[in-house]
């Protein structure tokens, strides 16, 4: 018997966007369709199962391990979890070879995923099952304790793996499966999106979409080859991090490094020892990583990846300074599931996110749908091979999707050779005494500053201005933290840029909040 949950709550057609490119050969699609069978089974089929798959710093699979125990995994939710084709399976881990297992299995199952991020506390896990009536919870049983505080009248099977009793139903399965038969329409997972305020939103992706994406990014920006070994920072439940960890290496045939708790100089040691080449982070992390990078080697590395949040032109300069290494910036969105917007060796701008990638299209708007001429910033509208699936959420969905393009909530414009440059989010535009300026153009400037070594800049409201610029800096020494270098940053930046953008306000802080993904948490600053 099959759970119709996501399909009923698809919205309707006439709301879904416009979907372009589908038409070109890399991204047509039968009509049967379960994508587990290109990204690791053919692989198996191929002959190539003895090629290494994961490497962490304690152990090595295969495509053959992960081949096996996905299916062995499989069996196991289908014989003594009573999965059912359609069923919601939550997965809680960090990023490991099991969760990537238990990712696999899921689809081979017929279930669809809804991976989520280690840091998650009891009450946001509770409104993640709620919202999407999740029945089965596949968990690392380190995060155990967090899940068994889980109340949810939804939930009614939870399995841990780590020694556990996940493992030990492993044992006696079979090492092949029958893949369930989907439709390439069909939904494969489900991305919350990291909302800041009321429900999260749920949103629905295909198993066309997730073969999509490894034709689309990759082979523009990338170029992967089965020797490339790929590392990231990002959770692999974070879309980021599941299309720079596990789907694209895999679907090339390539293989992945994951690191539980990557720091920066983690990161760097793997790159070292195991000479990585290709490696996924954020713009943090690119900043801090830069000032370590000359304890290492790092010759092997080809490729670097960031996205999460815009790319400050300073830090991919200190890192071309440093490495001769140019930081491929990118936009995606859970809506749109990866990167549509972006930049290789050839088309490189510094200081702009890129162009639409193969696959996609994309303009700025105004606030009545009109594209903009060029270098007037508006509103990013975007549409091609993915498009944004609100499930349950009509008025979310209306919002996002207008004219068949979707909206990302971005602020962008558009300069005359055709590449697109990050203004600001939406909301994270600052209106001082009529003038629209973008946090992230201030956060740009403070960080050339030598003192300064993060920032992050925010409206605060102010009964004669209307809002003030209010910058949160974190000094490279602590110790300089006083009115008088407040005073002395503020002059300097008016001696070098806009004196009307100037901060107004600036907080010394110790650190900035930030996700798991390491995108900056301004809404907690507001």
């Amino acid at each position: 018997m099959k759970d119709n949950f996501a399909h009923i709550n698809l919205p309707k057609l006439e709301l879904q966007p416009e979907y372009t490119f589908l038409d070109l050969p890399q991204f047509q699609q039968p009509e049967l369709l379960n994508c587990v069978e290109k990204i690791l089974d053919s692989h198996i089929k191929k002959g190539r199962g003895n090629a290494i798959c994961i490497r962490t710093f304690e152990e090595t699979w295969t495509y053959q391990d992960l081949y096996e125990k996905a299916n062995q995994i499989a069996h196991v939710l289908v014989e003594d979890l009573g999965l059912q084709s359609g069923n919601r399976v939550l997965l809680r881990s960090a990023n490991n070879p099991m969760m990537v297992a238990c990712w696999f299995a899921v689809l081979k199952a017929g279930g669809i995923v809804v991976a989520t991020m280690p840091l998650l506390r009891s009450k946001e896990l509770s409104t993640i099952i709620d919202c999407a009536e999740i029945s089965h919870a596949l968990c690392d049983k380190e995060l155990e304790e967090e899940m068994n505080l889980v109340q949810s009248n939804f939930l009614k099977k939870v399995s841990f793996y780590r020694n556990s009793d996940l493992e030990e139903l492993m044992v006696s399965k079979p090492k092949t499966f029958d893949n369930f038969p989907s439709k390439s329409d069909d939904v494969a997972l489900i991305g919350f999106t990291s909302g800041t305020t009321g429900l999260p939103k749920m949103t629905a992706h295909f198993h066309k979409d997730i073969l999509n994406i490894c034709e689309a990014f990759p082979n523009y920006s990338l170029h992967p080859t089965p020797s490339d070994i790929f590392i990231g920072s990002p959770p692999i439940g974070f879309t980021f991090g599941l299309g720079g960890l596990v789907l694209f290496p895999m679907y090339f045939g390539a293989s992945t490094f994951l690191i539980e708790k990557p720091s920066p100089d983690v990161l760097l040691k793997a790159i070292q020892e195991y000479k990585i080449t290709i490696c996924f982070t954020a713009p943090t992390a690119w900043r801090i990583i830069t000032t370590k990078v000359h304890d290492y080697d790092i010759s092997s590395l080809r490729k670097c990846v960031s996205a999460g949040e815009t790319l400050p032109l300073k830090v991919w300069q200190d890192w071309y300074d440093a490495t001769g290494l140019k930081i491929i910036d990118g936009i995606g969105a859970t809506e749109m599931l990866h990167i549509f917007i972006s930049s290789n060796e050839e088309n490189m701008k510094p200081g702009a996110t890129g162009k639409a990638i193969t696959g996609y299209e994309a303009k700025t708007i105004d606030p009545q749908g009109n594209e903009l001429p060029r270098n007037e910033a508006g509103r990013l509208a975007v549409r091609g091979i993915t498009g944004c699936k609100y499930l349950n959420r009509e008025e979310k969905q209306r919002e996002y999707v207008v004219n068949g393009w979707n909206i990302t909530g971005d602020i962008f414009r558009q300069d005359d050779e055709g590449y697109f440059h990050f203004v600001a989010r939406g909301d994270d535009m600052i209106i001082s005494s009529g003038y629209n300026i973008a946090a992230i153009e201030v956060e740009s400037v403070l960080l050339t500053h030598e003192d300064i070594l993060e920032c992050a800049v925010v409206g605060a409201p102010d009964e004669e201005r209307g809002m003030l610029v209010c910058a949160y800096v974190v000094l490279h020494d602590n110790t300089k933290a006083t009115d008088e270098m407040k005073n002395r940053i503020q002059l300097w930046f008016k001696e070098v840029a806009a004196p009307y953008k100037y901060p107004r306000m600036i907080h010394f802080v110790e650190n900035l909040p930030k996700t798991e993904t390491g995108k900056i948490q301004r809404f907690k600053l507001k």
